[in-house]
């Protein structure tokens, strides 16, 4: 029996076109606070490869959520321990820590009612519910710690 295929929603053409646009406001340093280029080294080439993210700040902490599921991004930063946020001139490098399943749920709850009106369609949990709803499917979203380097 083979194993399962990683959980991935794959974007639409007009999705890419706005993850485009997105990425350019950020790297231009425009946009919205929280939207960074996210920059991280590809797992097999180690080309440097580049997605717009937006930062959730939960109890004082960073943290990335992966809404899409298993992501190139969010396998690269695994396997790399590391990425760098990029908004105009300024560059910042974080180790990443990834979440164990059973801390996700908060910070889940936490990204989506943050988020809501950009990323409610990849929950199949409403933002309102209680945290613990979000148990089932916490394996579904990676989630990282962005850890400040020295």
């Amino acid at each position: 029996m083979g194993q399962a295929m990683p959980h991935f929603i794959r974007p639409s053409l007009v999705a890419r076109a706005a993850n485009r646009a997105y990425g350019w406001l950020a790297s231009a340093g425009l946009g919205p606070r929280y939207g960074y280029l996210l920059q991280v080294a590809g797992r097999k080439t180690g080309r440097i490869h580049s997605t717009p993210v937006n930062v959730l700040i939960y109890n004082g902490r960073l943290f990335l959520v992966a809404t899409r599921g298993q992501t190139q991004w969010s396998r690269n930063a695994l396997a790399e321990g590391k990425v760098s946020l990029k908004k105009g001139r300024v560059q910042i490098e974080f180790r990443v820590r990834p979440i164990p399943d059973a801390e996700k749920p908060e910070i889940l709850k936490a990204y989506l009612t943050r988020f809501n009106w950009m990323v409610r369609r990849f929950f199949s949990v409403r933002a309102d519910a209680p945290a613990p709803a979000f148990a089932p499917t916490a394996g579904r979203y990676p989630v990282f710690e962005l850890i400040r380097k020295p």
